[in-house]
């Protein structure tokens, strides 16, 4: 081989390395408790400070609460646990409820028992094997969540999670479980659904094919409207703990008369009143 072959060999090889992917990210699961997917640039970016409520805070919602706190208790003890759904009425607190049950968990734990929660974005769930090759090989254990999970017409990335959660060749590793929240119980319209079932050849096998996609959560938790007793337990509850000093009739008076003028009673509507109160007594929440 003479020179000038040599040359471009060596022009070759560097036009080459430099039109190759970059090397696959590597995750520091150490650097924090919780972490956000971004998937353009294959980062887990991790979160100082989770937006939370602490767990006996969350009222109204005692057997979803003990159901997922124990779900994902076995998980943590390396033990079998169920992939989970929270669905139902907005509001009611399920992803307050996935946040803390981590919380709690995470208490008391030693480093390197902690669990990571990694939060994905409902646009990137096609981005789902991505993320976890990134987990797979990684000593701690994670919890994937994703909140207001939905689909809409046209939407075929719910395929790519159905593979993910159990369909798929690797299967889903034993160190990731996936949490979603959605106020849908099967993730799709009702309309979608009808509609497939009413254009396909085989309306049955159309329909049966967007069920399953929530049947790959083992664990179904259904949040329902409250109560007034509930919806008040809440406001006393936050009032209680946030030390917030009004008479219980005047706050109770004041909260019903919130949800009212809101349409609904809920945890959500429970904590933007006491969030009201606090400012109008000049009092800190924290």
């Amino acid at each position: 081989m003479n020179s000038e072959e040599t040359i471009l060999l060596a022009r070759i090889a560097a036009l080459l390395e430099r039109l190759a992917p970059p090397p696959a990210p590597v995750a520091d699961f150490a650097a924090a408790d919780a972490f956000v997917w971004h998937p353009r640039e294959g980062v887990l970016a991790p979160v100082a400070k989770v937006n939370r409520v602490d767990l006996v805070l969350l009222k109204g919602i005692d057997r979803v609460r003990d159901e997922l706190f124990a779900n994902t208790l076995r998980f943590a003890k390396g033990l079998p646990a169920n992939n989970a759904l929270l669905w139902g009425a907005r509001g009611m607190g399920k992803s307050s409820l996935v946040k803390a049950v981590h919380a709690e968990i995470n208490a008391g734990v030693a480093e390197s028992d902690r669990l990571k929660l990694i939060e994905i974005h409902r646009e990137d769930i096609d981005s789902l094997p991505l993320l976890i090759g990134l987990i797979r090989p990684a000593s701690f254990r994670c919890i994937i969540f994703c909140d207001d999970l939905s689909f809409d017409h046209d939407d075929t990335s719910y395929k790519s999670l159905k593979a993910v959660l159990e369909g798929g060749i690797e299967g889903r590793p034993d160190n990731v479980i996936f949490y979603a929240t959605s106020n849908r119980r099967h993730l799709l319209p009702r309309d979608m659904m009808d509609n497939e079932a009413s254009t396909a050849i085989n309306p049955g096998e159309a329909l049966e094919e967007k069920v399953s996609l929530s049947d790959r959560f083992g664990l179904w938790l259904g949040f329902h409207r409250c109560s007034q007793d509930d919806y008040l337990a809440m406001v006393a509850g936050y009032a209680a703990a946030f030390n917030l000093r009004i008479d219980q009739a005047t706050r109770d008076a004041e909260a019903l008369e919130w949800a009212a003028t809101r349409g609904s009673r809920s945890g959500r509507t429970a904590w933007q009143y006491v969030q009201d109160l606090a400012g109008r007594l000049g009092q800190m929440m924290n």
